[in-house]
């Protein structure tokens, strides 16, 4: 499995991409390709014309959670995909609209208006999207120091209510040593998808992490985060996005991660 970052927050010196606080990445499964996530805007699309990425050959395109630094790249999809149309692969709750008090958070397509040119699969059940890849759909709580928390209000009826952004999934690559976690922004938490992954695999070695952690305060919750990372032992870790500085720091202190930016390929078997 081949994976390129087309959206981050981070940009390398003298690498002249796009970045924006977001996230897209841009998957290789054998013959199988999956755009995950597509940042907030238009830089996936130029990234990716930029890394040499043909993104039309995607057979699906997952996203993460319906937040807009994950789905805003939504609106360019018709421009890009003008013939072979991907299946569009997400939780139920995904589509509703989000709002917090910068105003709205949500995606800027509705479920509605894809389902007109994209064959739309809403799942909250593990969803197998490749030969090695599979959706998780709803991620439970499975550890006790990542409780979900409230990003604003979604309207899933008449009125707004508290959003635990129930939405919010991730991707697990079967490799041949152990599982890879690819995920958009951990609101699930960080730990909870790695157990779950476990669970709806059966194995227990956990290889890799790339992706957003939702981690920024130097707490309870990430000390027992590096705490669990520290146990299962995971050779690569690549916190990105939604991940503060101190996060990032305080991790690498304990464990050694990698630095993530526009442009990066990660290749595991």
């Amino acid at each position: 499995m081949k994976l390129t970052v087309l959206v981050d927050n981070n940009v390398y010196i003298d690498h002249y991409y796009y970045g924006e606080p977001a996230l897209s990445f841009f998957i290789e499964d054998e013959e199988e390709a999956i755009l995950f996530d597509t940042g907030y805007s238009h830089v996936f699309f130029e990234n990716a014309k930029k890394l040499g990425i043909d993104l039309t050959r995607s057979n699906r395109l997952v996203l993460s959670h319906g937040h807009n630094d994950h789905t805003g790249g939504l609106v360019h999809i018709d421009t890009l995909f003008t013939q072979q149309k991907p299946e569009i692969v997400a939780h139920p709750l995904t589509f509703f609209p989000k709002r917090a008090e910068e105003g709205v958070i949500g995606s800027p397509e509705s479920a509605e208006k894809l389902q007109r040119n994209y064959t739309l699969t809403l799942s909250k059940e593990p969803l197998a999207i490749s030969k090695n890849i599979t959706f998780l759909g709803e991620i439970p709580q499975l550890v006790d120091f990542e409780p979900r928390q409230q990003v604003g209000e979604t309207k899933l009826t008449d009125t707004y209510t508290a959003d635990y952004v129930l939405d919010d999934s991730a991707l697990v690559f079967t490799g041949k040593d152990g599982l890879y976690i690819i995920t958009g922004c951990s609101h699930s938490g960080i730990c909870n998808i790695c157990e779950y992954a476990k669970k709806v695999t059966g194995i227990n070695k956990i290889m890799g992490v790339i992706g957003g952690f939702h981690l920024f305060d130097e707490d309870e919750q990430l000390e027992k985060t590096i705490q669990y990372l520290k146990e299962n032992n995971i050779p690569e870790l690549f916190p990105c996005h939604c991940v503060s500085f101190a996060a990032k720091s305080a991790i690498h202190q304990e464990i050694p991660i990698g630095e993530v930016g526009v442009g990066m390929c990660v290749e595991w078997e």
